[in-house]
Formats: C-alpha cells, sequence, structure tokens
C-alpha cells in the first residue's frame, strides 16, 4: 500500500515539523471478531500553516477532526496515512477509527486457543505497527505520553504499560479499564495484551510484577524460576546502571504466535510461549530463556528510557541488551559460563550473517521501513555485541560502566545516536574514539587472526607475531584488544599454562611478551573470547584439537576451538568428514550441553550439505548410529540422553533406526529414563513421516491427543513432511495461493515442506517459486513474506543450476532491496555448500 514504507527523509522532516505532547487512545473490543474500534486524540505542536501526515492502518476512518474541524475522512484517508495541512502552533487531532485485528503476529494480533476456544489478544508494534491500532506519529524520536482507556469482557485481563486498574463496568459482561499516563515513551514500545490470562502476582522492591499466561498453559508455568531471573536481573541493572527501574510496574506475559522471541514494551514485555515448557528440555533452553529475560529487562534503560533517534541505531538497542543480558547472566545467575553460551551460539550466528553477500556495517543504513525490517540479523545483535564486548576491553569496564550512567542521566526520556554514547564513553576513559568507530561500525566484514612464530632448537619461541587479514570485498584492518593462550598437555587435562593480552593493529603485531617460551602444545588466539575475529590454528595447535579437544578444563577455550572448526569446515578449508570425525571425537565427552546440541546439529547439516554425494548416506547412517549409541550410554533422565535421542531422531534412516523411533513412539522402554512426551512423540513422528514410515492417518490420530496450539502447529508441519506430490501441493497452496493461515500455522507449514531426503519433490517447485515472489512480496506483510521467500527457498537442492536461476531472477527484476537480499542470501548458502562439497571430494581424492 503506498504509504506504509515510511523512508528515514520523512520521518526527519516531520520530525522537524512538530513535537508531540500527549495520546489519549480508547481501544473498544466488544465489536466482534474481524475489527474493534480506535480513538485517538492527539495533542502536538507544529510550525505554523505546515502539513504533514499521521500514520493509520485500518479498514474505515470514520471521523478525522482537526482544531474542531472536521474533515472529510474518505478524501484525507489513504488507508495508510491521514493528510494534516494547515497546522497550528498548538494543534489537536482526533481520529475514530475501525482498526483490523491481524494473524500475522503485527499489530493487534487474535487467538483463539483450540483447546477451549478463549480469544487472546496482544500487540506487537516494533518496527511501525502501533498504527494499525491507533492513529498516531509511528516513529521513534516523536515520543509523547500515553492514557490508554480499554473496553472488553468484564472478566479479562486487560494489560499496558501502567499498572491494570480496577475496571468499570459499563453494561452486562462489560467494563473499562482507565489507565494512568505513562511517562514519554516512543509509539512502537507501547502495548496491550488482553483475554482471560492466568497470572502470577508479586512485587519487589516496591515494584509490582506479573508472569502471564493462556489458562490452557498455566500448569506448565515456572513462574518463580522466571520471577527469580528477574528480581536477579532488577538488583544487577540497577546496581550497573545507578538508576531506579524506571517504569511503575513490570509484567511479562507469554503470547500465542508470537513473531519474536520477546519484545521490550515498557513496563509489560510479552514472550513467546514457547518459554513455558510443556515437555522436558535441556538446561539449554532455560539458559536461553533467562536470556531472553534479561535482554528485554536491560531494554527498559538502554531502548525504552533512552531510545534510538531513527532505526539506523537499531543495532546499539539490542546489541547493548544482548551484552548486557550475557554479562548478568554470567555474573548473577548460576549460568556462569554465559559467555561460552554467546561464543558458540550468537559468535557463530554473527559470523555467518557477516560472510554472506548481504553484510553490511554495524551501523546500517536505514533509508527506510524494509530496510530495518531485514536487519533484525546476526549483524544487529550479535557481531555488535561482539563489538561492544571489544569496545569494553579497548576502553576498560570501569570506564564503560561509568560512562554508561553518564549516558543514562544526560539523556533520560530523550532520543539520541550513536555518537551520543561515543562522547561519553571518551570523555570516562579519555580514548578517542573515532577511528575505533569508523574500523568496527562504519566497516562490514571480519577479519582472520592466524599465528606466526619460529622456535630454536629448546622448543622456545624466538619470535611471535599475530597476523591479521581482510577479505579482499571488505579489506578493513581493525584494532583489536586480543588475548593469546598457551594450552599444554597435563595430568589434569588441557590447560592454560600463560596468557597475554595485547592490542592487535595492521598485519602484522608481534608479541615481544612471548618470547623465550616453550612452544605449548596449543596457542589459541583470542583467548578469552574478547574480539571478533575468525581464527585460525598453527599445525601443532590444529594436531593437539584434533586429537585431545576433550581434554579442554574450561569451556570457552573449547567453544572458540569448535567454533573455529565449523568456520574452517564453512570456508572448505577442512573437509565436512573431518569435521564429522572431530565432534565424533569429542561430542561424547563434552558437558556443555549447549554446545552438545551446537556440534550435532553443525555435524547433521556438514553431512547434508557440504559432504560429497558419494559419502553422504552411509556417513549419515553411521552418525545416527554414533549418536543413538551416546545416547544409550548418557545417564538416564539426563539433559544429554534427550538432546542425543533428538539429534539422532533427526536423521534416522535405516530400517533398523527407524525400528528404535517407532519403538519409543509405541512406549518400549528402549532409553530407560527417557520420558516420551508431547513434544517428543512428535519429532518422532515427524521423522517417521518423512522417511515414509507413517502418513497423514498418523498424524490425525496424534493430534487428537494433543489438541492444543502447539499440537495444530506440529500437525501442520507433519502434514507438510509426507513425501508426496500431493502433500507438497497441499501445502503450497495453504501458504502461497491461500491467505488464510494465522502466522504460527504458515511457518510451520513453511518449515515442513523442504527437507533433505526430498529434493525431487523439492526441485519440482523452483519454477514456482520464483513466480510466486514478487507477489507474495507486495501482497503480504513483510513477516509473512520474509517467512514464505526464506523458508521454501530450494536450499537442499545444492546444485550450481540453483545458484544460477536465482542470479538470472535477481538480475531481470527490479525487485525491492530487501527481497534482493533474502534471495542473495539464499543463493550464497548453496554457493558455499558447493565449494565445501568440492573440498570434501578432494579430500576423498587425496585418500
Amino acid at each position: 500500500m503506498p504509504g506504509e514504507n515510511l523512508t528515514r527523509d520523512e520521518a526527519r522532516e516531520r520530525a522537524a515539523l512538530l513535537s508531540v505532547d500527549s495520546y489519549s487512545i480508547h481501544i473498544d473490543l466488544t465489536q466482534g471478531d474481524v475489527t474493534f474500534g480506535s480513538t485517538s486524540t492527539i495533542r502536538f505542536s507544529a510550525t505554523p500553516g505546515s502539513s504533514t501526515f499521521i500514520d493509520l492502518i485500518a479498514p474505515k476512518a470514520r471521523e478525522v477532526t482537526l482544531n474542531g474541524t472536521k474533515l472529510d475522512a474518505a478524501s484525507v484517508f489513504d488507508g495508510a496515512r491521514i493528510a494534516l495541512s494547515g497546522l497550528l502552533e498548538q494543534n489537536e487531532l482526533t481520529v475514530v477509527a475501525d482498526a483490523a485485528y491481524m494473524h500475522t503476529g503485527e499489530g493487534l494480533h487474535r487467538f483463539v486457543d483450540p483447546v477451549d476456544k478463549a480469544v487472546y489478544l496482544h500487540t506487537q508494534f516494533e518496527v511501525i505497527d502501533a498504527r494499525r491500532v491507533f492513529a498516531c506519529f509511528d516513529q521513534p524520536d516523536l515520543k509523547g505520553t500515553f492514557t490508554f482507556s480499554i473496553t472488553g469482557p468484564s472478566d479479562w485481563e486487560i494489560i499496558s504499560n501502567s499498572p491494570t486498574p480496577a475496571p468499570e463496568p459499563i453494561g452486562t459482561g462489560i467494563a473499562r479499564w482507565n489507565f494512568s499516563t505513562t511517562p514519554r515513551i516512543s509509539t512502537y514500545i507501547t502495548a496491550l495484551i488482553a483475554g482471560p490470562y492466568a497470572a502470577v502476582r508479586s512485587e519487589y522492591r516496591g515494584i509490582p510484577m506479573g508472569v502471564f499466561c493462556r489458562q490452557s498453559l498455566f500448569e506448565f508455568l515456572d513462574a518463580e524460576a522466571i520471577l527469580d531471573v528477574t528480581r536477579r536481573g532488577f538488583d544487577y541493572f540497577e546496581e550497573l546502571f545507578d538508576r531506579a527501574y524506571p517504569f511503575e510496574k513490570y509484567d511479562q506475559l507469554f503470547v500465542p504466535e508470537f513473531n519474536a522471541g520477546a519484545m521490550e514494551n515498557a513496563g509489560a514485555v510479552t514472550i513467546l510461549e514457547d518459554y513455558v515448557f510443556r515437555s522436558k528440555v535441556t538446561d539449554a533452553a532455560y539458559e536461553r530463556r533467562a536470556e531472553t529475560i534479561l535482554h528485554e529487562l536491560a531494554h527498559m534503560w538502554f531502548g525504552n528510557l533512552v531510545t534510538m533517534r531513527w532505526w539506523d541505531d537499531l543495532w546499539l538497542n539490542e546489541s547493548f541488551a544482548t551484552y548486557a543480558s550475557i554479562l548478568c547472566e554470567a555474573e548473577a545467575t548460576h549460568w556462569t559460563s554465559a559467555w561460552t553460551t554467546f561464543s558458540n551460539l550468537e559468535k557463530t550466528w554473527a559470523y555467518r550473517q557477516d560472510q554472506l553477500p548481504s553484510t553490511h556495517p554495524i551501523a546500517a543504513d536505514i533509508r527506510d521501513i524494509e530496510d530495518v525490517l531485514v536487519n533484525f540479523d546476526g549483524i544487529t545483535y550479535a557481531k555488535g555485541a561482539s563489538v561492544l564486548k571489544q569496545l569494553v576491553a579497548w576502553v576498560g569496564r570501569d570506564q564503560f560502566i561509568d560512562g554508561i550512567r553518564k549516558y543514562f542521566s544526560r539523556h533520560e526520556w530523550g532520543n539520541t545516536q550513536l555518537a551520543d554514547l561515543l562522547a561519553v564513553l571518551e570523555e570516562t576513559s579519555g580514548r578517542d574514539l573515532s577511528s575505533w568507530a569508523k574500523e568496527w561500525l562504519e566497516t562490514a566484514g571480519l577479519n582472520t587472526m592466524r599465528p606466526e612464530f619460529s622456535v630454536d632448537d629448546a622448543g622456545r619461541f624466538t619470535s611471535f607475531a599475530v597476523l591479521q587479514s581482510a577479505p579482499a570485498d571488505h579489506p578493513t584492518l581493525r584494532s583489536h584488544r586480543l588475548g593469546i593462550g598457551l594450552y599444554n598437555r597435563r595430568d589434569e587435562g588441557l590447560i592454560r599454562t600463560h596468557h597475554v593480552e595485547l592490542d592487535v593493529t595492521g598485519e602484522r603485531t608481534d608479541v615481544a611478551e612471548l618470547m623465550g617460551h616453550e612452544q605449548p602444545d596449543l596457542v589459541l588466539l583470542n583467548d578469552e573470547d574478547l574480539t571478533y575475529t575468525k581464527l585460525r590454528l598453527d599445525p601443532r595447535s590444529a594436531t593437539t584439537l584434533v586429537e585431545s579437544i576433550e581434554e579442554f578444563r574450561e569451556s570457552l577455550p573449547r567453544a572458540l576451538c569448535w567454533t573455529a572448526a565449523w568456520d574452517m569446515t564453512r570456508d572448505g578449508e577442512i573437509a565436512a568428514r573431518d569435521f564429522v570425525a572431530l565432534v565424533r571425537a569429542g561430542l561424547g565427552i563434552e558437558t556443555d550441553i549447549g554446545i552438545v546440541q551446537s556440534l550435532a546439529r553443525q555435524a547433521i547439516s556438514a553431512l547434508y550439505l557440504y559432504s560429497d554425494e558419494s559419502v553422504k548416506e552411509p556417513s549419515l547412517q553411521a552418525f545416527a548410529d554414533f549418536l543413538f549409541g551416546l545416547a544409550n550410554a548418557a545417564e538416564p533422565g539426563s539433559d544429554h540422553q534427550l538432546a542425543l535421542t533428538r539429534a539422532f531422531s533427526s536423521i534416522a534412516r535405516t530400517d533398523a533406526q527407524l525400528e528404535v523411533l517407532t519403538g519409543l513412539l509405541g512406549g518400549v522402554e528402549l532409553l530407560p529414563g527417557l520420558a516420551i512426551d508431547k513434544d517428543l512423540r512428535w519429532a518422532l513422528l515427524q521423522r517417521l513421516v518423512i522417511t515414509g514410515r507413517c502418513g497423514p492417518e498418523q498424524i490425525d490420530q496424534e493430534l487428537d491427543q494433543d489438541l492444543t496450539a502447539s499440537g495444530q502447529r506440529q500437525a501442520a508441519a507433519a502434514r507438510s513432511m509426507v513425501g508426496t506430490v500431493e502433500a507438497k501441493e497441499a501445502a503450497w497452496n495453504a501458504t502461497v495461493n491461500e491467505d488464510e493461515l494465522p502466522n504460527a500455522l504458515l511457518a510451520a507449514t513453511v518449515s515442513g515442506f523442504n527437507q533433505p531426503e526430498q529434493i525431487e519433490l523439492q526441485r519440482a517447485f523452483i519454477p514456482r517459486y520464483f513466480e510466486m515472489l514478487q507477489r507474495v512480496w507486495s501482497e503480504r506483510t513483510n513477516d509473512t513474506a520474509q517467512t514464505l521467500v526464506l523458508g521454501l527457498f530450494p536450499v537442499y537442492v545444492v546444485e550450481p543450476e540453483t545458484v544460477r536461476l536465482t542470479e538470472q531472477f535477481i538480475s531481470d527484476n527490479d525487485l525491492a532491496p530487501a527481497l534482493r537480499r533474502l534471495l542473495l542470501e539464499s543463493a550464497d548458502t548453496v554457493s558455499r555448500a558447493l565449494r565445501a562439497r568440492a573440498a570434501d571430494t578432494k579430500r576423498a581424492a587425496a585418500n
């Protein structure tokens, strides 16, 4: 729709013309199940005589009144914007509209629980979807106060940014909630959550707290564990920032069909309800939930109290919250190895993203809303947080914290740019950060570090240097604060015997501190993971890694080595078969459950995507047997048993392996202590569906035993996994040709469509994939369009023709930049797989 894609220039022009004072918003939730009533009164100042627009996406604007004069709503409203002209110095605008409930996870999302038919609503406004609920100047730098009143069923819970007031009855079964006025906040962090939510209420330091979920999930809500993490975060952040929590209450709401992991609405955080665990999960899942809780809590200060001026600084908002959440986890919870998880997950995500053709500077050039909607990526979150960690090492932790405290004090309730943060850090550290910012924030790509040294006859270093390189298309060499660890085999394991920390700049940095030290069994650059870089090992260290990776006593250096090995595999420097052999050597004794799960996923990806075709099938069979052997040997009921069983079930393929799945699904105690709960049952069944052992009849039978929202999603994915033309046609029609599925069911259906065992079926849809792209991108909302574009790309058809067709389509069509980016990234995934397969083939020939 014209006007939906707000540009940065338009936002700047509008911000120069006006300043918002307040919003009074009334939402009527009693009008039916298609639309709801929305009345907005906005008071704002403006340049006299100027013209601008206010945002609203709604089926109908009933009334538009500007400064007491009724405007012709039909002529001033185009479906996305209301034109305003002849503005006064002080203005009052009232807009009465019929707004639409959404089923895409944007705006005001409506969900009906299949268990009890209860209706649940929640908003999701980032980046620019508050306009789907009420008329507003929907950009982050036009802050205002908000006074909400909500009319709805009297037996509902109604939650917004301010404490929930007592409902006022206004009719049979109907009530109104009149909320107190908020501080000055941006539109995208306002919120409305409504429905018969079940709640656990608490209080901490005088701040009311609530944890909410649907009634049919309430038996699984471990509210005290959630509140424990939250309280620890409150204590930690208030001390770290030297500033009290800035809002009146703190609610956390686990909501259905949420598009993201969570959203930092001021005082009313919405969280993906998958974090209410209805089945057994490993501790890694609880750790990720804790990180999410702390990430959103950190946003209450960095993002909500002080807010970016425009979406160019989205990275800073998200990176800071990620950095702060990991710091809090490591120092204030029992997940003391959180930085290992960060290195293993977030940084691996960042390294992958930064090597795509679409890589971009951390401080990205966000020209419009479409740009930002595809920028919630590994660079914005994970690379940015990695670079913040490097910045802390560069300026000093105490100086960094002092700077953050000044930043909050100086800019509370306002909007800022990156330069405002750098200014206070320069004040507190005494370091000029202009060159650092240019190197790290304004350039793309990542560096590679490798050691170069010589030793004398006694095996002692006579020279030692760190060599830094960069790819030709992103040639920046950066300044790094870098640790170097020397590790030696001892009776107690592979332990660090010496460590130095220094600044590394340019192509070569000599390390005088290591002169005279004996060459260790393993030299680890970026010890302590201070900087953001790819690592390479010298030959002796590589041999030690292959022979003894399980002997590391600490999890972080082990994770760094695993990451280096995986990166070299993706780059074709290590053959897929050698990486899988390394995983087989270390997986059985790896103690960190998060690393166990990552390694299993990476090895399976290497086998499917990076292995020579002639050995892929027997290698997958052998690795599945290996995983089942580890699961069988694991402690009954342990996280390792569950993680290894899930990994095994994802690739089981021989008759004997599939018989194991059939037995587990049938209740045979093949793995003592393993709980065959609902989610594991679905995983077992889905694999049997993919391999042709089960079909629609068994899916329906399983769904009959799990008539929940989660069960519906699992069944939708399973139906899409059926290896027949008819099943794929049904999935394609339901997602591409029709637009009736809500976001969660659409995503589940798409997730099952492409399977590596069904390449021939996938290949048949390639022409139709390219035919539908432009239509889907123009007709669907952004979240839905991205799901279809990425999820239906034929990623397992690892052939040059897949790349050629994609590149040809990009060349032949005038594409929206965001769509072009997604296609380039998808094609690059196949190109990388082709290069890695060639390396594996070469390795086989060498034998």
